[in-house]
């Protein structure tokens, strides 16, 4: 279960209050996504505009941190965040070592600055990543990103991402050198999740927002899914594991409100 840009369906997405708020509902691991600005700073922010997830305008890749930094990402979910920040990816990695989650940071990049933004992201990691957390993982629809970073930091694992896996996927997965496949799940069926995973590679999915979607993506074998909503999903899942009522001893069957 891994919280998509944080928790962003109940938070500022990629924000450090998004990532405190996955921690709080359950995560052990986030989806980043990281950007360049104008002055070279890696950011958090998936669209290369900040109309969406801000109250500014523009391309981020054509403002420098400090304007990028004027804009308040969290009056959209109230007052609880609001005058929350576009945060950079250093500020980022320090709230995942003290929360003790991991991270799968996705690179996007503004055109032309794909190979630059994947040697950048690899080369912070190297430096920055928190040695008591699990490595960190890179992915990336942009192959010129993941092949970047794979020369940068050749020991950060890397995985590719597709919205319909193509037919030639185990190909570029190879020369990428990715460990894991991601994919969007309305594109999946389960003769195709065995394809992958009986070829060795992890299997995570974007973006599961329903409980039962994400069960049913479990039974085929998917490894992990990404959600804006990971309690829902925790929750689901959990119930899944145990066993009905029915099936238990009248010893076994817990009293409402116990400790289980």
């Amino acid at each position: 279960m891994i919280g998509h840009r944080g928790a962003a369906g109940c938070a500022p997405e990629n924000t450090l209050a998004g990532l405190r708020k996955a921690k709080e509902l359950g995560c052990r691991w986030v989806e980043i996504d990281v950007r360049f600005t104008a002055d070279g700073q890696l950011i958090l922010l998936h669209d290369d505009r900040l109309e969406r997830t801000t109250n500014g305008r523009g391309k981020a890749a054509s403002m420098p941190l400090a304007a990028v930094r004027r804009y308040d990402t969290g009056h959209r979910f109230g007052d609880a965040f609001r005058g929350e920040r576009v945060p950079t990816l250093a500020e980022a990695v320090e709230v995942l070592s003290e929360l003790g989650i991991g991270a799968n940071i996705e690179l996007k990049a503004a055109r032309g600055r794909a190979a630059e933004t994947g040697a950048a992201t690899a080369a912070l990691l190297s430096r920055m990543w928190p040695p008591h957390l699990p490595p960190p993982l890179i992915s990336s629809f942009l192959q010129e990103a993941l092949l970047a970073a794979q020369a940068c930091a050749p020991s950060i694992p890397r995985s590719v991402l597709f919205r319909a896996v193509p037919g030639n996927w185990r190909v570029r997965a190879e020369k990428l050198g990715c460990v894991t496949i991601h994919a969007d799940h309305h594109c999946l069926h389960p003769a195709l999740v065995a394809e992958i995973r009986e070829a060795g590679y992890a299997l995570l999915t974007y973006t599961v927002n329903d409980a039962v979607r994400a069960l049913t993506l479990f039974d085929w074998g998917v490894t992990s899914v990404f959600s804006d909503v990971p309690h829902i999903i925790c929750a689901a899942a959990e119930a899944a594991r145990q066993p009905a009522a029915a099936d238990l001893s009248p010893t076994e069957v817990p009293r409402q409100g116990a400790v289980r």
